[in-house]
């Protein structure tokens, strides 16, 4: 396969939305598209505003091969995502999402994927293999039974039936904890990691997501070639902002490492290449 082929391109729509296309593929991440001022629910009668607009609408998306879905909140899987979806679309999620989307929603070809479990999706002569990754929405055992459970993903890229050409690990919504150290122990080559971050806080005071500390220590610790933050400033709950990552991740020597990549703008990644093109 020519270098060209080999490229990942992410669309980073906003929140943890990012349009993924390798190929003949094009595959979709945590679907988020509420508009500014509309509440995203979280669960017990809990909401938050969205402050910033997606990048694109719902109805503009290409074809998907398929969903991947960290896990059923309202501000990775909202009402826009559930009513203008195509129904048809393979999800690889949880096994606590399929079961509500399938069950519930009408999206019957949710699938769930315990922890180190795979799927592969194939297009022409594409196909990428997912595969759930161990991730905590909280720390507290009372308050990980009140929130859904969450998964990271690694999604592996290359021609049907060759080698793997590219690694993109998703962190999902989990916080840092040594479980995920597991993750560079079986892959430790990933070419992008793509950080959930925010430094989500609940009422009490709970944080749910990585703050910009914990996002560059994971970083640090998953060595990846490159690290794009996503879900850092879309929310009322978001209160690490973004420059709280790009400080710690300078301090460990990791500048050279970052993707930025704004809100509606393309980065563009070759297999083992120095830096992402952005645009």
């Amino acid at each position: 396969m020519a270098a060209f082929d080999d490229a990942l391109d992410l669309h980073f729509i906003g929140t943890a939305t990012v349009l993924v296309r390798y190929g003949d593929l094009t595959l979709l991440t945590d679907p988020n598209f509420l508009h500014r001022g509309e509440a995203a629910h979280l669960g017990y009668g809990l909401v938050s505003r969205r402050v910033t607009e997606p990048a694109v609408d719902v109805a503009d998306l290409p074809r998907l091969d398929a969903v991947v879905l960290s896990h059923l909140h309202g501000d990775h899987w909202d009402r826009r995502a559930r009513g203008r979806l195509d129904r048809s679309v393979p999800i690889a999620t949880t096994p606590h999402a399929a079961r509500r989307l399938s069950t519930w929603q009408g999206f019957h070809r949710a699938g769930g994927l315990r922890t180190w479990e795979s799927g592969v999706f194939r297009r022409g002569g594409s196909q990428v293999r997912v595969t759930a990754l161990p991730g905590r929405h909280a720390l507290q055992p009372v308050l990980r039974r009140l929130l859904p459970p969450v998964m990271g993903a690694m999604l592996e890229f290359g021609p049907t039936g060759g080698p793997v050409r590219q690694r993109l690990y998703l962190s999902g919504d989990t916080l840092l904890y040594d479980g995920l150290d597991e993750i560079a122990r079986r892959f430790p080559t990933a070419d992008l990691a793509v950080l959930h971050l925010g430094g989500t806080r609940l009422p009490g005071g709970f944080v749910v997501t990585m703050d910009g500390a914990q996002g560059a220590e994971l970083a640090r610790r998953l060595d990846a070639r490159r690290v794009m933050p996503v879900h850092y400033d879309d929310y009322r709950v978001f209160r690490s902002p973004l420059s709280d990552f790009l400080a710690e991740a300078r301090r460990l020597g990791l500048a050279e490492r970052l993707v930025h990549c704004p809100r509606g703008q393309h980065a563009r990644l070759l297999p083992h290449a120095g830096r992402a093109t952005v645009h």
